[in-house]
């Protein structure tokens, strides 16, 4: 049985960000498992900055894109986050 891939969701930017020069208007980010929620409870810092931390490793981009982001966007990474971690009706 073949495994199904973890679901993620694009975030369209209200103002883009640069990745390695290149600037981007969205971020793909994926759905949380267990050891990405371990790895977040283990870092150290502010609570902002162990959530730029937690988004970098779910987005796949390096913190300083998290950083970059204008608060609203940031905002919406918050809330697709709570999305995937509400609980699913059974398709």
């Amino acid at each position: 049985m073949a495994s199904k891939p973890r679901p993620t969701e694009t975030i369209e930017l209200t103002y883009e960000v640069e990745i390695d020069g290149v600037s981007v208007d969205s971020l793909t980010m994926r759905r949380p498992t267990v050891r990405d929620q371990m790895i977040a409870d283990k870092a150290k810092g502010t609570d902002v900055e162990k959530a730029v931390k937690f988004f970098a490793n779910l987005c796949e981009v390096p913190p300083s894109t998290i950083e970059a982001l204008d608060t609203v966007d940031f905002t919406r990474l918050s809330e697709v986050l709570q999305d995937f971690q509400s609980p699913q009706s059974p398709t």
